[in-house]
């Protein structure tokens, strides 16, 4: 039968380090692991109490949650009986290692996630377009923000990458405009073509009264008079109306009798006479 007080103070091979210190101290580290979700769950109650814009306290959250686990990491170490002071010298010089090679994109990424979160140029929630990428916004963390698109994938941009770029925030407006654009045939009487246009938005229960709607011609173009109907409305409504006046207008002009041309090119063929 094994003696348990005996295994206990038995050293683990190639090590100073004993059973039972190994075990104390995978035990801090689990408790350390717990303790600090605990904390992280009551600070991130703490500020949804407050005013703070969620995407802030996300990001503040996920960020005390990173300095929450590098302590426990540090008493991990501690319980082992490994001077601390050691740890952190050998921290402080990877992390001068890093620098000294140029690899300074964790401190980007960092300090870009900062200025995100400070000035919020887009929130959690809100559909945004970034370094070519569209999608809801799902949080901004530590080193990378994260995107849902509308096909429910999920993408990581660093921040440096989302800092560095333009970031178009489509949601952000409580209005917004929709553009349909269509083409009448040359033969087409306009002003009349126009009045269609005008009755199909007007009678849209969704668009706004302000700012007034509105059709203007845009282009004419090889095969066609370009028209573009332009309506306000407010920024949920934005697909539904777009989809409703892009198949009303092509029902209205089909009703009216007014053409929607094909793209058509006219070729000549000149026969040259046959020399005798």
């Amino acid at each position: 039968m094994v003696d348990l007080p005996i295994l206990l103070s038995q050293s683990i091979p190639y090590t100073d380090l004993s059973v039972s210190k190994l075990i104390f101290a995978l035990i801090v580290l689990v408790l350390g692991i717990v303790v600090a979700g605990i904390l992280s769950g009551i600070f991130r109650k703490g500020l949804r109490r407050t005013k703070l814009p969620e995407l802030v306290a996300e990001f503040l959250v996920r960020f005390m949650r990173a300095l929450l686990y590098v302590a426990v990491l540090l008493v991990f170490v501690s319980a082992l009986g490994i001077d601390i002071s050691a740890v952190v010298v050998g921290l402080s010089a990877i992390i001068g290692l890093i620098l000294g090679f140029g690899m300074q994109d964790s401190l980007n990424n960092v300090a870009a996630g900062v200025w995100i979160a400070s000035l919020r140029p887009m929130d959690k929630g809100e559909f945004v377009t970034i370094n070519g990428f569209s999608g809801t916004v799902h949080a901004v963390g530590i080193m990378a923000t994260e995107i849902l698109t509308p096909d429910n994938q999920f993408i990581t941009i660093p921040n440096k990458l989302v800092w560095g770029s333009p970031i178009v925030n489509i949601t952000r407006m409580p209005t917004r405009r929709v553009s349909v654009d269509v083409g009448v045939s040359y033969g087409t009487d306009i002003g009349r073509a126009v009045n269609v246009a005008l009755e199909l938005i007007k009678g849209h229960p969704k668009v706004l009264e302000t700012p007034s709607s509105a059709v203007i011609t845009t282009e004419l173009a090889d095969s066609s008079v370009n028209l573009q109907l332009r309506a306000w409305v407010n920024t949920s409504d934005f697909w539904p109306v777009k989809n409703d006046l892009t198949r009303g207008i092509h029902d209205a002009f089909n009703r009216e009798g007014i053409s929607i041309p094909f793209p058509q090119m006219d070729v000549y063929i000149k026969e040259h006479a046959k020399q005798q």
